[in-house]
């Protein structure tokens, strides 16, 4: 082992499998800065004339263990075996095959390369550079000698050239990447398909040609050993690789070994004002006149609404379709990242009488974007976003207001109703169809857990976490990681919860733009990620068990426009709401394109910094839109892709580790039962009782029997699959996509309410008092419901 920092030289980093590359030796000392326990707390909570959001929590925006062991075993794609009722072989005999490397030497994912010997290049895959070791170089042959083989080479020609096209076009076989997620090689030349009699890409690497589904084309670039793969007649084959220390998505994801070099999706399926998502005019920027006034998704539904010469709401729908689109997926591939956390909204299943947002359509797109991140071998962490009657109050969670879950009279009746969303969204995504691709559950986005309390938080989270494990079963494999926030806590307050819970993570979103602001220059704040962080991050690796940053920013101010909400200004200038002092100007924070070479670098060490600190991350966010009043970006310190296009962000975040020098950086494994191994889901009894669900008060509401409550007697509103028709020969039909339920055994009714008693408007906020009389006196005396028991499926 050798160090990776040159200031550290006794700390036994591992090695990454990388030629040489530059490093900033140099690391002033940073600012003493405390980290945002709130991001941006808005103190009085009334920036608002508007009656509705007196009592708004502050918007605020949202923000090297490589793969070790053996082969953790391959898994065939479900379509592969189960599209046409038949098993297909999982594949060492596959098309696939031959593209990848199954050496056990380390992959060189620098490029083509000339060859220099065995495993040097991409273009010289590894498994032919063993032959040459293997086999001594042939000896001088005869004339005769030789025009015999040209004429067997010759008659190999002819049969390659005819039963080539016949294998792809009748018996290409439906195939896994098998070999491991280190010795991968790179496709330079894509398989190809032909139904139709035009051959049709379906995998390549580096420097290949994508179709997209429209039928534009670019080049992908991805110089990390990684190859995209889409057959459209085997649509759930996940023999797809981001890069080559990545497992391909046939192949089990190690937690706590695996890294998750990740990224956010904000402002797509869940929008905000900060994001201003690049249309033209921006979607915020249009309705700043307007009554009301777009400060949320709420009032931009509203307004959208009323604007029918521009289309209504179906202007949310074109900007699904434009703000990411699949390219970005391959983007996010070629930067070195795996993971993309998807922000999603409850009205991606359903809204009820009121509520303005455009329901259902939302899914379509994360649907869209199952396909890309397979496509591309990325796993998703799907974010359960907004909860209705809004879970913290912010511009994010759908509505700027007051909290509306687990506080004030539609407390309780609001988080049963988000308790019945988790589990839809659980039964979904574990299904075998997905489970492979989303691989982690953020069961609820930044609950305000000061105001909740962490007792019925706690309850909250083991009920969602019992309806996750209920949709997919208990062990490795069967469903995602169920990732709870810390709800604003500190990690620290979470050590120990749910003792063998199995597969259960802990979230963080560490910033440190929204408190006290400094004027101190971006050079000092090079060592401010390893000396504020990482040790809250080790210990919790230990003491709770997967621990990640669900999002993190290189902001160190709360500069850029709408970062704190619409019109809210900011800290460092002195415009916040509140007493703040004038700290500096915010242009030179903003004014990227100006940015000279130290800034940039200033930058890319604390991007550097805060990966290693995190070991486990996930930036927010990949992309900003431009704005339509300037055309430019202006946030730049919170989008992955321009700090990418411009010089301050890593073009490789593998070369993070070893930046926190001497922070002792957690090592691997995790305990078996975090990982879904011997004991896993083995709750003490006495845990479980201490956590049952429903807690006996709600926070600023009282007695949790004398408040509005629903009842399971509704017909679930399931979320439909995608659809892929599939030809085989001159035959068409459609793949199995699953029906949308994992757990069959599941049959309980969605919560709703009882005809017979009265019920407050779901975001009415805390001040307001329950009905009274709660129910009529047929129905006063009802038990309160209690949640349905969903057994484990049979189903695996």
């Amino acid at each position: 082992m050798a160090p990776n920092n040159a200031n550290s030289p006794n700390i036994p980093y591992e090695p990454l499998p990388l030629t040489d590359f530059p490093r900033s030796s140099v690391f002033q000392d940073s600012p003493s800065l405390q980290p945002s326990g709130f991001d941006s707390p808005l103190p009085d909570r009334t920036s608002y004339a508007d009656d509705s959001i007196t009592n708004a929590p502050s918007p605020r925006f949202l923000a090297a263990a490589l793969y070790q062991g053996d082969d953790p075993g391959n898994r065939g794609s479900y379509a592969s075996q189960n599209t046409f009722g038949s098993v297909a072989p999982s594949a060492p005999g596959s098309s696939v095959y031959a593209l990848n490397v199954h050496s056990g030497q380390p992959l060189r994912d620098d490029g083509p390369d000339s060859e220099q010997g065995p495993g040097t290049g991409t273009q010289s895959p590894l498994y032919l550079a063993e032959k040459h070791v293997a086999y001594a170089a042939p000896a001088a042959k005869s004339k005769r000698k030789l025009l015999l083989a040209g004429a067997a080479l010759a008659a190999a020609v002819v049969v390659i050239a005819v039963v080539v096209p016949v294998y792809f076009t009748l018996v290409k076989p439906k195939s896994d990447a098998a070999a491991s997620s280190t010795t991968t090689s790179n496709p330079a030349s894509p398989s190809s398909t032909s139904g139709t009699g035009s051959p049709t890409a379906v995998t390549g690497g580096n420097g290949s040609k994508v179709t997209t589904e429209d039928g534009t084309t670019f080049i992908y670039s991805n110089p990390f050993g990684g190859f995209w793969y889409w057959d459209p007649n085997d649509p759930f084959n996940n023999n797809a690789q981001a890069q080559s220390w990545t497992p391909p998505l046939n192949q089990t994801f190690q937690f706590g070994v695996d890294r998750i070099f990740g990224v956010n999706l904000g402002g797509w399926l869940v929008t905000e004002p900060f994001m201003r998502v690049f249309l033209v005019p921006a979607l915020y920027e249009k309705y700043q006149s307007t009554t009301p006034q777009a400060v949320d998704e709420w009032t931009l539904s509203e307004a959208m609404a009323a604007d029918t010469a521009s289309g209504g709401l179906s202007q949310l729908e074109t900007h699904y379709q434009t703000f990411i689109t699949e390219q970005d997926f391959a983007e996010i591939a070629g930067a070195g990242l795996n993971f993309v956390r998807i922000p999603v909204p409850y009205w991606a299943i359903e809204t009820r009488e009121g509520e303005p947002f455009l329901p259902k359509v939302s899914w379509t797109y994360f649907l869209k974007a199952v396909q890309w991140a397979r496509k591309y071998g990325l796993r998703i962490n799907l974010d359960f976003h907004a909860l209705p009657g809004s879970q913290n109050g912010w511009n994010h969670s759908g509505k700027l207001g007051s909290i509306n879950v687990l506080n004030g009279p539609m407390g309780y009746a609001n988080a049963q109703r988000s308790l019945d969303y988790i589990r839809i969204f659980a039964e979904f995504i574990s299904q075998p169809e997905y489970r492979d691709v989303v691989v982690m559950f953020g069961i609820t986005n930044e609950p305000e857990a000061p105001t909740m309390g962490q007792g019925p938080l706690s309850r909250f989270y083991l009920l969602a976490y019992q309806y996750v494990r209920g949709a997919s079963g208990i062990g490795a494999g069967n469903g995602p990681y169920v990732s709870f926030h810390d709800g604003f806590l500190g990690l620290n307050q979470w050590a120990g919860f749910l003792p063998n819970a199995d597969r259960t993570a802990l979230d963080d979103h560490p910033y440190l733009c929204f408190t006290t602001q400094s004027s101190a220059p971006m050079s000092s704040y090079a060592q401010t990620p390893c000396d504020t962080w990482s040790a809250s991050f080790n210990t919790s690796m230990s003491a709770f068990g997967m621990t990640t940053a669900g999002e993190w920013s290189n902001a160190v101010t709360d500069c850029g426009l709408w970062v704190n909400g619409v019109g809210l200004g900011s800290r460092y200038e002195g415009t916040y709401p509140g007493s703040w002092p004038v700290v500096g100007n915010c242009t030179s924070w903003i004014d990227w394109q100006n940015w000279n070479a130290s800034m940039k670098q200033d930058i890319t060490n604390f991007a550097l910094a805060s990966m290693d600190a995190l070991q486990n991350w996930f930036f927010w966010t990949w992309k900003i839109g431009n704005s339509s009043t300037t055309g430019i970006v202006e946030a730049p310190q919170w989008s992955y892709q321009l700090g990418l296009q411009n010089g301050w962000m890593p073009t490789d975040p593998r070369v993070a580790s070893g930046t926190c020098a001497n922070q002792n950086i957690w090592s691997p494994p995790l305990q078996a039962w975090q990982t879904g191994g011997a004991g896993a889901g083995q709750i003490p009894a006495s845990v479980s009782s201490e956590y049952a669900w429903p807690p006996a008060t709600i926070s600023n509401a009282g007695a949790v029997t004398l408040l509005p409550s629903y009842t399971p007697t509704g017909t679930v509103a399931t979320l439909p699959p995608p659809t892929f028709t599939v030809t085989s020969g001159k035959s068409a039909q459609t793949a199995n996509a699953g029906d949308g339920w994992n757990n069959p055994s599941d049959t309980a009714g969605e919560m709703v309410g009882i005809a017979t008693c009265s019920y407050l408007n779901p975001w009415i906020g805390p001040s307001a008092s329950p009905p009274s009389p709660l129910c009529s006196s047929g129905a006063a005396a009802r038990a309160l419901p209690q949640p349905p028991v969903t057994p484990f499926p049979s189903r695996i």
